[in-house]
């Protein structure tokens, strides 16, 4: 099933009225049969606490989508659908109202109203509280990015209605607003905000299955919310999330009917996955960019010398022959830092050259590094061996080794979590797996949390005062070919200066078991679990 490309015409300007995103806030019941099977699915270790504003990777990220409900959601094609708002309007794209629908509570039986938006987007956008998806408000007025500030651009009319003013007009700004960071938070977080995250409470169609559901390292348990009335109200009783140590046993275990859905096959399945799940596999586009990511804070590897390696290391690497031979067609190679999913995707940025193979090329460019200053040692890519990357790693230092005539390695670490904390405590030794993957469906989504100066997943500290003005100028444009076009000059300073080190894009590639029915996944690769069935 390909999906189509989405982006900012799904809410673009009106030609003549008002902008406004309405519809119907309650989803079909499930079919009667199969609502109280458990079904098992595949996770990782979330890095932090449950908040939604401090979650912004895909462990933590799946949880909380699934145990919380925000203003819209997002359907398998990337479409918005209303949630807890009943509609969100605007007349010049700047000031928007909006109106929540009636009798939506959370799990411990208060009411979500305007506050609980309000207060949860005040705390997620406070400095001190240091939440790493703060700088999703930051186009909301009254944000700073280096002192309290309350986001004066908020405002409680009455319980159910809230009015934003935006910095700038973003006609396409409701389409973020799916996102977890939006989520509403119940008065009870704000006792104790880390203790809430591990057993949170929540408004979405799963809820935890008791208190210490969370077993760290392990899994988590969540249950169908019987409060919930949404869009995707549960044809199913629950979610057990099982964090892998490698998608090898996780593949295992699907073949074995010990799990449910399993959403990436390893590398040593790429090959016979689909007779192996016959009819019981997708693969499909997805919108997922991967690459590598080089700190600047290391030596060699910033000012001009910087840019001569960095260049001199994409040029070294054959991605069409790994793609083809590693993953097995499920990966394209990349030419640009989004996907090509998302609307407003191009293949002919200006200096996308550098995404090419090039031996002579990079091997002068590495020389003219060293002329600048001699490059010693062992040049290492660290990866979370969890996540079946081991056979591209090698693939991949194996061909910078071979091209450039260096000692080149891959740097495992047991888990996706410790990984991420030495990139986020500034203490890798050399490159580091770097992927994304959308959060909502646009071209600024796959930039700014990751390029923008002080970024929260901004990890090696890039900064570009060139980039984030276009990205500034392409998030207030007042068309979509404008935005676009700004997005477009934004990446090709990113091909210049390179930050990330893109290599391909990936298909989402899952299988699941006999047991399951009812199998979709999302333009952002995830399942979508509320709509799968088991047989008992």
């Amino acid at each position: 099933m390909k999906i189509r490309r989405l982006g900012i015409p799904a809410i673009a300007l009106a030609a003549a009225g008002a902008l406004v995103l309405s519809g119907c806030a309650s989803g079909d019941a499930p079919a009667e049969s199969d609502t109280a099977a458990i079904i098992t699915t595949n996770g990782s270790e979330p890095q932090n606490p449950l908040v939604p504003t401090n979650t912004t990777e895909t462990g933590g990220g799946k949880i909380t989508t699934s145990i919380f409900a925000g203003l819209v959601s997002y359907n398998a094609k990337g479409e918005i659908e209303n949630e807890v708002a009943k509609s969100i309007e605007s007349d010049d794209a700047q000031n928007w109202t909006v109106t929540l629908n009636d009798g939506w509570e959370f799990t411990d039986g208060e009411a979500v109203t305007a506050d609980s938006f309000v207060d949860a987007w005040n705390f997620g956008a406070k400095f001190s509280n240091a939440q790493s998806a703060s700088y999703f408000f930051d186009n909301i007025a009254g944000f700073s990015y280096d002192a309290d500030a309350e986001l004066t651009g908020l405002k409680v009319v009455d319980e159910s209605t809230f009015t934003v003013e935006l910095a700038s007009p973003e006609a396409d700004w409701p389409l973020r607003l799916g996102y977890t960071a939006f989520m509403p938070l119940p008065s009870a977080a704000y006792e104790d905000m880390e203790a809430f995250g591990e057993n949170p409470i929540g408004n979405g169609p799963y809820m935890l299955a008791k208190e210490g559901a969370w077993e760290h390292e392990v899994g988590i348990d969540l249950v169908t919310n019987p409060e919930y009335d949404g869009v995707r109200k549960p044809a199913n009783g629950g979610l057990n999330i099982v964090f892998y140590a490698s998608m090898d046993a996780a593949y295992a275990d699907v073949q074995g009917g010990n799990l449910d859905v399993l959403d990436a096959v390893p590398d040593a399945a790429f090959e016979s996955y689909e007779s192996d799940f016959p009819d019981r596999f997708v693969n499909q586009p997805a919108a997922i960019f991967q690459g590598f990511n080089m700190p600047y804070y290391l030596e060699h590897w910033s000012g001009e010398e910087g840019k001569l390696r960095r260049a001199a290391i994409s040029m070294s690497i054959d991605r069409k022959e790994i793609t083809d031979v590693i993953f097995q067609g499920t990966r394209t190679p990349a030419t640009d830092f989004t996907s090509p999913v998302i609307d407003g995707y191009s293949d002919s940025l200006k200096g996308a050259e550098v995404l090419e193979y090039n031996p002579k090329e990079a091997k002068a460019k590495w020389a003219e590094a060293d002329a600048i200053a001699p490059y010693t040692g062992t040049f290492d890519l660290a990866y979370n061996s969890d996540g079946g990357h081991a056979a591209w790693v090698d693939a991949v230092t194996n061909s910078i080794k071979n091209t450039l005539g260096i000692e080149a390695i891959g740097k495992p670490y047991p888990t996706f979590a410790a990984a991420l904390d030495d990139r986020s405590a500034d203490k890798l030794t050399g490159g580091t797996r770097a992927g994304w993957q959308g959060d909502y469906p646009s071209l600024y989504n796959f930039l700014a949390p990751l390029y923008q100066t002080g970024a929260g997943s901004n990890y090696e500290d890039y900064t570009s005062e060139e980039f984030d003005a276009l990205l500034k100028e392409g998030a207030a444009a007042s068309s979509v070919e404008d935005a676009t076009a700004k997005y477009q000059e934004a990446q090709e300073v990113l091909l210049a200066d390179l930050p990330t080190i893109p290599l391909w894009y990936s298909n989402v590639s899952g299988v699941w078991s006999e047991s399951v029915e009812n199998v979709v996944f999302g333009w952002d690769s995830v399942p979508m679990y509320t709509d799968i069935t088991k047989s008992e």
